[in-house]
């Protein structure tokens, strides 16, 4: 073991000491822990670096009418921007549910890779569809090919603020569901408790007259 050396290492961290300090440098005996870094907000896309892929929103879906859909983020039901096409011309009672079928697709879609990094899920499956009223329902029903009683309430709680948010409904926070056949119609709305808790707290509903 050489001694001397050693010596001469521990008198040099006094001098060292001294000239950092002249430098208004403060000196430390051993590393300084700073932590983490910073954790990204989750739900925040503008925290996530966008991506060049094709997987990015804009390239995945083509250019049409914006729309919103809610999708879940840390147990909430938040926005996101999306587009659907609906032919120019298009009759309106036409137009509400192709709005319709477009959402209920940008729903079921994978969220990008952008929005899976801000932790952003969707619950809604794909396959599912939506018509129009039936010959004795009120001009805003939309029925879907899964009954809405057998969605699950995540599911559901997706489909109905989005829905209810769009040219898909009246544009008051309702939307007239109902499931296939002459299954019964129910009036569902989209709460602050719904986008809220939308796993445990069930869109409110009412029973459609006449239908």
């Amino acid at each position: 073991m050489n001694v001397r050396g050693g010596r001469r290492s521990w008198l040099a961290v006094p001098v060292l000491a001294a000239l950092l300090a002249g430098c208004g440098i403060r000196a430390t005996e051993v590393p300084t822990d700073f932590g983490p870094a910073p954790s990204r907000v989750p739900c925040s896309l503008s925290d996530v670096t966008a991506p060049t892929s094709p997987d990015s929103a804009a390239a995945r879906t083509p250019a049409g009418v914006p729309v919103q859909v809610f999708l879940l983020c840390a147990s909430q039901l938040v926005t996101v921007d999306r587009a659907v096409r609906v032919p120019d011309g298009t009759a309106e009672a036409r137009r509400r549910v192709l709005v319709a079928q477009g959402l209920l697709d940008e729903l079921a879609r994978t969220p990008t890779a952008s929005e899976t990094e801000a932790g952003y899920t969707t619950d809604v499956r794909g396959g599912m569809s939506v018509s129009g009223p039936g010959p004795k329902d009120p001009e805003d029903a939309l029925r879907l090919s899964t009954p809405p009683a057998d969605l699950a309430s995540y599911a559901l709680a997706q489909i109905v603020c989005t829905f209810s948010d769009s040219a898909a409904a009246e544009g008051d926070g309702h939307v007239v569901l109902g499931g296939p056949d002459a299954t019964p119609l129910r009036r569902y709305a989209c709460t602050p408790e719904v986008r809220s808790r939308p796993g445990s707290q069930v869109p409110p509903s009412s029973t459609v007259d006449g239908a």
